[in-house]
C-alpha cells in the first residue's frame, strides 16, 4: 500500500548570523490513509518543522515529501495551494484566522476556495462549530473570542472540507480538559471516515488516543509506539481539571 504521506531523508537547516541551526537531520516518516498519529518530543526537536514541510508551508534543505504519490517539495507555490485545498486541512499552533472575518467566515472559508455554494458552506460550518461548543459564537470576530474558542474555530476550520489529511501543532494546547475531549473526539470521528491525522502535541492525552506515537529528538526519530485504539474510544480525562 502506497503511504499516504511520506518523509524521505528530511532535513532542515536554518542560518542564523552565519551559524548553521540543524532543525531536521534526515527523517524517514511513512504515515497509511486513515492513521492517527502523534509526534512528541521536547521543545525544539524539529516537531512544528516537520509539520510545517509535510503541509507543503516550508521546503527542506534536503530530501523528499509525497503526498498521496506525488512528491510536492518541488511543486511551485500555486501547484502546492491547489493542492492543500483538497486534501489538508492544518491547525496551527497560533491559529491563523482571518481577523476581519467573522468565526464561521473564518470555516466557511476553505469551502468556498473550492467552489462549494454560501449556503452549504454556511451549513457545514454551523454543525461543525455546534460540535465543538462554539455555534453560538459564529458571529463573533476572532478578537472577541478566547484562545481556546480561537482553537475550535481553527479546527472547525480544518476539518471543514473533510481533506484527506489533518495536519496539527497543538490542536488542544490552549484548551481546558472538557474542550479538549471534544476536540479529541471530533478528531477520531473524522479518522473514523478515514480521514488521516498526524498531530504534534506536548499533551500525553493527545498521544492516548492516537494509534501510533512518533518521538523525535534532536531532529530525528528516536522511537515509535504502536497503540491498541479502542472501539469506543475513552479518553483519559475524567477527573482530570486540564
Amino acid at each position: 500500500m502506497t503511504p499516504v504521506l511520506e518523509a524521505r531523508d528530511l532535513a532542515k537547516t536554518y542560518d542564523t548570523g552565519g551559524a548553521k541551526v540543524f532543525a531536521l537531520r534526515g527523517i524517514d516518516l511513512s504515515i497509511e490513509s486513515g492513521e492517527f498519529v502523534a509526534i512528541t518530543g521536547p521543545s525544539g526537536c524539529g516537531k512544528s518543522t516537520l509539520l510545517n514541510l509535510l503541509a507543503g508551508l516550508d521546503r527542506p534543505t534536503s530530501g523528499q515529501v509525497w503526498l498521496d504519490g506525488e512528491r510536492i517539495d518541488q511543486l511551485s507555490e500555486t501547484e502546492l495551494a491547489r493542492l492543500r485545498r483538497r486534501k489538508v486541512g492544518f491547525v496551527f499552533q497560533f491559529f491563523n484566522l482571518m481577523p476581519t472575518l467573522s468565526a464561521a467566515e473564518n470555516v466557511e472559508l476553505p469551502l468556498l476556495l473550492v467552489g462549494r455554494g454560501r449556503k452549504e458552506a454556511r451549513r457545514s460550518a454551523s454543525t461543525l462549530m455546534s460540535d465543538l461548543g462554539i455555534g453560538d459564537k459564529q458571529d463573533a470576530a476572532p478578537a472577541q473570542l478566547s484562545g481556546g474558542e480561537q482553537q475550535r474555530v481553527a479546527l472547525a476550520r480544518a476539518l471543514a472540507n473533510s481533506p484527506d489529511i489533518v495536519l496539527g501543532d497543538e490542536p488542544t494546547g490552549n484548551l481546558d480538559s472538557v474542550a479538549a475531549r471534544e476536540v479529541l473526539t471530533l478528531l477520531r470521528a473524522a479518522r473514523d471516515r478515514g480521514q488521516t491525522l498526524l498531530l504534534v502535541t506536548h499533551d500525553a492525552r493527545v498521544a492516548a488516543a492516537a494509534d501510533r506515537v512518533i518521538n523525535l529528538r534532536d531532529g530525528l526519530v528516536s522511537d515509535q509506539t504502536e497503540l491498541q485504539p479502542a472501539r469506543p474510544v475513552a479518553f483519559p480525562f475524567d477527573g482530570d481539571s486540564g
